[in-house]
């Protein structure tokens, strides 16, 4: 089998709008100046959460990654832009730092991470127990969002770092990108992993199929990255995914072996499972050890970052859960047909 390529010539096209502020700020990008901005009412009047907020928000984001086939570069760092992202990002940090009131400090926050319940409910471990190959398929479009540009937002916080955290986190990060190899970065090992399921791995191919709980999560590392000020914020959300990784891609690496999703499929989990085990240490000593140690006042903002993630990665597993346990489609629409030809649908409901 010949490797997919994550890297796409042309950049995602714009997705569909979902509301008001979406509508508005899609046809600027469209339009440049002759199009009207949404405004502040629209976004205080939004959901956080809510599809229209969060797609707004990965439409503001976007335009610092890759961009939008048919949006002009420039609109990048567009003063108006500029000003309802900023808009928006209030409207979601203060929903999130309400929500988050009562999270515990650093030290506790880490030590929690170490431990999973017993048993325990999951996306990971409905895939390892129930998880069939239309889950799978699922599954990795919702994550395709993210994992496609998988470590790009940590790498913001990089120069706002200094000394061991410094060096250390260019160390995980030179792994994300496959030491050197473009072949084991990441990204590109999801993109394998798609193909092996049948799905297009273009960049941005699936954020019209994604609801608001996967968008939001994949918008808080940029949020997070983007701001120096959260910087703090963005070493706990390291911290989680770096600690918490190793036992969910363990099932999910199963769960693959077990369907026969392919080579491809079972590497890209079965490469978390070994590289997150000794990044693991490295992000617990050195990276938020180095940080809080330069930076001692900044260890609530590391708490934040933590209850933050496990908040959005809750929200999101508690969407895909119920949307499953219910016999239905997690996605806004359905997936494209494979290409031999299966177009698997939802499990079929059990009863009358």
């Amino acid at each position: 089998m010949t490797p997919a390529r994550t890297a796409v010539e042309a950049p995602p096209r714009l997705p569909e709008a979902r509301g008001e502020v979406s509508h508005a700020l899609r046809a600027r990008l469209l339009g440049g100046g002759s199009a009207l901005l949404p405004g502040a009412g629209r976004i205080a009047r939004a959901a956080p959460y809510g599809e229209d907020l969060q797609l707004a928000l990965h439409l503001c984001y976007e335009l610092h990654y890759r961009g939008f086939a048919g949006v002009p570069d420039t609109l990048e760092w567009d003063p108006g832009v500029l000003g309802i992202r900023a808009l928006l990002e209030h409207r979601f940090e203060s929903a999130l730092r309400h929500d988050c009131r009562t999270a515990p400090d650093a030290g506790e926050a880490l030590a929690a991470l170490l431990a999973e319940p017993p048993g325990g409910t999951g996306v990971s471990r409905f895939l390892v127990s129930s998880g069939t190959p239309w889950h799978l398929r699922e599954y990795a479009a919702l994550r395709s969002v993210q994992q496609l540009r998988e470590a790009d937002p940590h790498l913001w916080v990089v120069p706002r770092l200094r000394g061991r955290a410094k060096a250390a986190m260019a160390a995980v990060e030179y792994d994300e990108y496959g030491g050197g190899r473009e072949e084991r970065m990441h990204s590109r090992l999801y993109a394998d992993l798609m193909t092996d399921l049948g799905l297009d791995p273009s960049y941005g191919r699936f954020v019209d199929l994604v609801g608001a709980e996967t968008l939001a999560a994949s918008n808080l590392m940029s949020l997070f990255g983007l701001h120096r000020r959260l910087r703090g914020a963005l070493v706990g959300h390291f911290a989680v995914l770096e600690t918490t990784s190793p036992p969910a891609a363990s099932r999910i690496a199963a769960a693959m072996r077990r369907t026969g999703a392919g080579p491809a499929a079972e590497r890209y989990f079965d490469e978390h499972v070994e590289a997150d085990a000794v990044h693991e240490q490295l992000v617990r000593r050195d990276v938020v050890g180095g940080f809080l140690d330069d930076e001692p006042a900044h260890a609530p903002a590391v708490a934040f970052g933590i209850a933050a993630t496990l908040l959005l990665d809750d929200r999101f597993g508690d969407h895909v859960l119920d949307a499953w346990s219910r016999g239905e489609s997690a996605l806004r629409g359905p997936l494209p047909a494979r290409p031999d030809g299966e177009r698997p649908g939802p499990p079929a409901r059990e009863g009358p």
